[in-house]
């Protein structure tokens, strides 16, 4: 039997880490390895790592960013595929046969899955993501600069040998963060991409802050430098390790929709016609160009898109929330439910 690694990657996440650990220790897939690595957490987190005692494979660090916690867990498996879980997400119990069964079926470098998206008392919000899906050969689409749908770090699980094509990643000041970047889209440069459409894990949003942003993709001012950069960096890796060009500039709706939302939301109306007459290109490009979308998806999230130049601002904003957050589109959302933006980018 072929094995799986679930390694969950912490930082002072004492409140959900229990959790986490608890849901890899479920599945029923007799093979799988639970592996936690602590990148320096402050809080509670190592006593709850040694509570479990033997259960896991426990591994302190200095802290050192995301990236450093995917190089060493790399540096230390050799063989079979792995899982890396975020320590407050959750994956339900027959998530790893069923992945290992994909990749018993097909050759592939990495199996993909949806999450459902939980609130921060684990209750599902009744959303989920992604919302569209990739399958096969997504290195043609990387190659012309788009960046495929895919779930967050919590909803991939790779071969290793795949991943060890592309990490190392250099760790810098620049790069601590955004790893499952170089992991989802590294994977695809080397190998192809299968996905299962249905949902094995639960993702966490967190509730009670204001504004639109998508549901822990990273605050809007700094996305857009940190995706040039890890782009930036993948472009070095594949070059140098894999012999591919990329594309210096690359397109991404994720990315798109956070400028159209800071651009847009709560802004006057002169503010959201001039936008949208002046700098909605590349936002249009990534909704009228896109490889992975049908025809269908393209006109609703015009029509939505255009929304936003009513002159009525509760259903500007609300149209803005909807494209921009998937708690937007229930009932829960509709009655005011926020989320915070966090460091954790997402593609729809």
């Amino acid at each position: 039997m072929k094995e799986m690694n679930v390694v969950i990657c912490n930082y002072n996440y004492e409140e959900y880490l229990a959790q986490a650990i608890d849901s890899a220790l479920a599945q029923d897939y007799m093979n799988t390895h639970v592996i936690v690595i602590d990148d320096g957490s402050t809080d509670g987190s190592r006593a709850i790592m040694q509570a479990y005692a033997t259960r896991i494979t426990t591994i302190f660090k200095d802290n050192g960013g995301q990236v450093s916690a995917y190089n060493l867990a790399l540096q230390r498996l050799k063989t079979g595929y792995v899982l890396f879980l975020d320590s407050d997400d959750v994956l339900y119990p027959g998530a790893v046969t069923e992945v290992m069964q994909s990749f018993e079926r097909e050759n592939v470098a990495k199996v993909q899955f949806r999450l459902d998206v939980i609130d921060c008392t684990s209750k599902c919000t009744g959303v989920y993501v992604p919302h569209s899906l990739a399958d096969g050969d997504c290195l043609k689409p990387l190659l012309d600069g788009w960046l495929y749908p895919s779930p967050p770090a919590s909803g991939n699980a790779y071969s290793v040998s795949a991943l060890r094509k592309i990490f190392p990643v250099p760790e810098t000041a620049k790069s601590r963060y955004g790893a499952d970047f170089y992991a989802i889209y590294g994977a695809a440069l080397v190998g192809t991409v299968l996905s299962i459409p249905k949902s094995l894990g639960g993702y966490r949003v967190y509730c009670g802050a204001r504004g639109a942003t998508f549901a822990n993709s990273e605050q809007t001012d700094r996305a857009p430098k940190a995706f040039t950069s890890r782009w930036a960096t993948l472009r070095e890796i594949a070059s140098r390790r894999l012999g591919m060009q990329l594309p210096r500039d690359f397109h991404d709706f994720a990315l798109e929709r956070a400028y159209f939302c800071a651009s847009v939301y709560n802004a006057p109306l002169t503010a959201r016609w001039r936008w949208m007459l002046k700098h909605s290109h590349a936002y249009l490009h990534a909704i009228v160009a896109n490889p992975f979308w049908s025809l269908k998806k393209k006109l609703g999230t015009l029509a939505l898109s255009s929304l936003c130049l009513v002159p009525y601002s509760p259903i500007a904003d609300y149209a803005v929330r909807y494209i921009c957050n998937p708690l937007a589109r229930n009932h829960t959302a509709k009655k005011g439910v926020r989320v915070v933006s966090e460091a954790r980018a997402t593609h729809l």
